[in-house]
């Protein structure tokens, strides 16, 4: 988890009780897991007996950070920031405790010192500490110089840096963590505090998590995977951490669980033995999407991939709420039904064909349900003159049909 460390580091806090920062961008209302490496950081620290204090933002999400970026980001609105910070504070709360006894964590918004200074100030007490050719020899800005930055962008680093100075001032804080895309912003810290105040500061930066083919952590073909659930939802969230690969899940357990060496080693072991049992990322996906969500919410992923892969029952479809039913199938096709219609009951074999479409033909449909190919609602369905009816429906709404292992299509009833 560690890429680079400032020489000394190691020695604080071995010796030292500290505190320490990571900062959070709330350029929306949720972190993705693409930060959740520095969230169990910053955990590691405070169970270590160090203070952890979350930076977000406030002021900075405003401007943008260059790092690890090719194009000008688009500048937020005052309110949306403000929106995006209590989102932020509510998914750091599940991952750091606040009323610790001897190190409670702290949440500070770096807004309340830059609101009161006005340029004048800014360069008078920071500018003038920093040189240009420092500021340019830094890759965030390198990287960029021909392609075009704005003076904004280019300015972040001493805002990032004067973070840390201000921290450094107000709350004790010796040591900034982060990204390794954060080194020349964090290290713009450590030379402001020793120019400025003539102090030691330190600094610890942890390797970008990519996927073994290179690609981007955190990404899936729809985008971000989202701490939030009304983002991404917990049962997608989990697939993610099942859909990992046996190299992935073996290295997740060290970077995002609590495991101890021996337990990791044990489930490595294990998984060798077995591994069509996919215990790796089974544990994986359990720790992380209790730590994340909750393990009510784990219960209910277990239920929705039992349902979907699985021999569920109509009961246990009927425990699902609508939205847990929605969501599971998402993207599955759907078809309208009258509800007049379903009152009067519907004839097996034209529910399937004339009446849903889901099959082409009534002779498809006859010949389907002899073959035992169909479902309704999860139970084999065989008798071509058996009736659907209002009985079948789920959460009064929705009738679920299965053709074959994993062709699934929901009819709603309107």
């Amino acid at each position: 988890m560690i890429h680079d460390v400032i020489p000394g580091t190691e020695e604080k806090l071995k010796t030292t009780k500290v505190a320490g920062y990571i900062g959070f961008d709330p350029s929306a209302d949720s972190l993705h897991i693409g930060s959740l490496l520095q969230l169990i950081i910053l955990a590691h620290f405070q169970r270590a007996g160090h203070h952890p204090i979350a930076l977000i933002g406030g002021a900075t999400g405003m401007i943008g950070d260059p790092s690890g970026k090719s194009a000008e980001r688009n500048l937020l609105p005052v309110e949306q920031i403000e929106h995006n910070i209590h989102g932020l504070r509510r998914q750091l709360e599940k991952f750091l405790d606040f009323d610790k006894r001897g190190n409670p964590a702290q949440i500070v918004n770096n807004y309340d010192w830059y609101k009161e200074m006005n340029m004048m100030d800014f360069l008078r007490d920071v500018g003038k500490h920093i040189t240009v050719s420092y500021m340019n020899a830094k890759d965030s800005v390198k990287n960029r110089l021909e392609s075009g930055i704005s003076f904004t962008e280019y300015s972040y680093q001493l805002l990032q840096g004067f973070d840390f100075y201000w921290l450094h001032q107000h709350k004790d804080c010796r040591i900034q963590m982060g990204g390794s895309d954060q080194w020349g912003n964090i290290t713009t810290g450590v030379e402001l505090i020793r120019r400025k105040a003539g102090q030691e500061a330190y600094a610890i930066t942890s390797p970008l998590i990519t996927k073994p083919d290179g690609s981007k952590f955190g990404k899936t073909e729809e985008g971000n995977v989202w701490l939030d659930p009304e983002k991404t939802s917990p049962y997608k969230f989990y697939q993610f951490w099942m859909n990992c690969t046996d190299e992935e899940s073996a290295n997740y357990l060290k970077v995002f669980t609590f495991m101890d060496q021996e337990t990791i080693e044990d489930l490595v072991g294990r998984h060798r033995q077995a591994p069509h049992e996919r215990i790796l990322q089974k544990a994986l996906a359990e720790d992380i999407t209790v730590r994340v969500h909750s393990r009510e919410a784990y219960e209910t992923v277990l239920k929705a991939t039992a349902i979907l892969f699985g021999k569920a029952i109509k009961e246990q479809l009927s425990s699902l709420t609508e939205t847990e039913f929605l969501e599971i199938f998402k993207g599955v096709p759907q078809m309208d039904l009258s509800l007049d219609q379903l009152k009067k009951g519907i004839n097996l074999v034209d529910f399937l064909s004339e009446q849903t479409g889901i099959l082409s033909s009534k002779s498809e449909a006859r010949r389907s349900l002899k073959e035992g190919g169909m479902k309704i609602n999860k139970e084999k369905v065989t008798d071509p003159e058996a009736n659907v009816g209002t009985v079948d429906l789920l959460n009064d709404k929705y009738i679920l049909v299965q053709k074959g292992k994993k062709h699934f299509f929901v009819v709603k009833v309107v």
